[in-house]
């Protein structure tokens, strides 16, 4: 599939926005998506796309970010398409009602819970993952029985392309519609009234997005951002952590958003740690890691330029070289870092990683509470049950992973998503088709008996009433 023509797209009007917007509202009304045969026809529908498109995508990908093919397919296509398969083949379970307990207050009854579609929904897709963070969450609203309007990243201008053809090509858009544009777009859209905003991105526009939506009491899915520590403790394995925080804090240059953004190392192991994590580094991508065909680039100039202002050229242990025109930074390692430094002030969202050193569980809190936001991801290597229970039960974040780093996110049968400014709600699997869902409670009650107890006159009823709520 060709992308030549994504010079030619021009921006989707506030009149056609509205009318989007709309046509979705009547056509949600009809009903049309909330039968279980229409959902897994529209299931399919997409996932048939996705496999239509899959080398257009993967080419897209590579012109955007350099993403080698293995990587898009790992995080990108491939991901897209097990978590369509896994919906398929569950969602007649995920829809059926729920029985739940019925209090004594209640009987003669019974109670169950009911997955209602929420209805026309917005999805903000970042430019990092721009693939699997516009499918995923369609996926889940497809799945809940939902219509969608979809707006991608102007910064992956390639992907946008194929992505708004493959929307166009499969679904009428009062069903799923792509819309064209920038900040300018978004922010037309987010003044629409929606049943449900789901947005990827950086704290900073995730706060723009709740705001706006606030208007219309519009419920959100934030998934944001957050330095996400990784603690390599004295026990821990060290030539698996080295291969395993190389492997996720590189991929995708470091842009991903539970990448580990700076790992703290007991004190006992830091020297031999950073030994080992410089010579993977060579040993995976080379002397030059710009001439590696495993190393994706930075998307566009001003994320180049900022991540190259958080480098310190006399603590880089190995990497620190960068080439403006191609947008490459090479894997860089930086040592004896300090809270302090202009590296630990921000997420750093590229290929940069700051080791920092530690003696004591208290000092690693305590340099986490210091940071402004709790983690989206917290990582541990250690090999004792205790400290990983403390770590766990200690360190406020989104989600956790021991003895690796992101791949948590990979598993579709976990919820995933952030807490406090890292992020508001979770998805991926059934927890996406439950962030798409009203739970609908409801009761049924009996009409063989009539209990007069709740009933007006309450004369001496009261003592009856103070057991039954006992």
């Amino acid at each position: 599939m060709s992308t030549d023509n994504q010079n030619n797209n021009t921006a989707t009007t506030e009149k056609e926005i509205i009318k989007i917007v709309a046509k979705q509202h009547d056509f949600f009304k009809t009903g049309a998506t909330k039968s279980y045969q229409s959902r897994i026809e529209n299931l399919n529908k997409l996932k048939g796309a996705l496999l239509k498109y899959e080398a257009a995508l993967h080419e897209a990908l590579k012109k955007d970010l350099g993403k080698p093919e293995f990587e898009a397919y790992l995080t990108e296509t491939g991901f897209s398409l097990f978590e369509i398969s896994e919906s398929i083949s569950k969602l007649k379970r995920w829809m059926k009602p729920k029985w739940a307990l019925t209090s004594l207050l209640t009987q003669p009854g019974s109670s169950r819970i009911y997955y209602s579609p929420l209805g026309v929904t917005l999805i903000i897709a970042p430019y990092n993952y721009p693939v699997m963070l516009t499918f995923s969450p369609l996926i889940a609203a497809i799945a809940a029985g939902n219509t969608a309007v979809i707006k991608t990243s102007e910064l992956t201008p390639a992907c946008s392309a194929v992505i708004r053809q493959l929307i166009n090509e499969t679904f009428a858009p009062e069903y799923i519609a792509y819309v064209e544009g920038e900040v300018k777009e978004t922010t037309i859209l987010l003044q629409q009234k929606f049943d449900h905003i789901f947005f990827t991105g950086s704290p900073r526009v995730g706060s723009i997005v709740m705001t706006a939506a606030a208007k219309n009491l519009t419920p959100v899915t934030l998934e944001l951002g957050g330095k996400s520590p990784c603690i390599v403790h004295e026990d821990a394995k060290l030539d698996i952590a080295v291969k395993r925080i190389v492997n996720s804090k590189f991929l995708n240059a470091g842009q991903t958003c539970v990448a580990p953004d700076y790992v703290l190392v007991h004190k006992s192991l830091k020297e031999a740690f950073l030994e080992k994590l410089k010579e993977r580094i060579i040993s995976v991508y080379g002397e030059d890691a710009s001439s590696s065909p495993d190393f994706a680039r930075i998307v566009a100039d001003d994320h180049f330029q900022r991540i190259c202002g958080l480098i310190d050229p006399e603590k880089v242990v190995v990497g620190g070289q960068s080439d403006a025109k191609s947008r490459f930074i090479a894997p860089t390692v930086m040592r004896d870092v300090k809270t302090t430094d202009k590296v630990m002030s921000e997420e750093i969202f590229g290929p940069v990683l700051p080791v920092l050193e530690y003696e004591s569980l208290s000092e690693i809190y305590d340099l986490v509470n210091q940071l402004p936001q709790h983690p989206l991801a917290c990582y541990l290597f250690s090999e004792n049950t205790a400290i990983q229970q403390e770590i766990i039960n200690t360190i406020q974040s989104g989600n956790a992973c021991i003895n690796n780093c992101v791949f948590h996110a990979a598993n579709p049968y976990l919820p995933f998503g952030g807490v406090g400014e890292s992020g508001i709600g979770a998805y991926h699997g059934f927890h996406g088709f439950e962030r798409f869902s009203h739970k609908k409670g409801v009761l049924k009650t009996a009409t063989w008996i009539d209990v007069p107890l709740t009933y007006a006159p309450y004369k001496n009823k009261i003592k009856i009433l103070r057991k039954v709520l006992k």
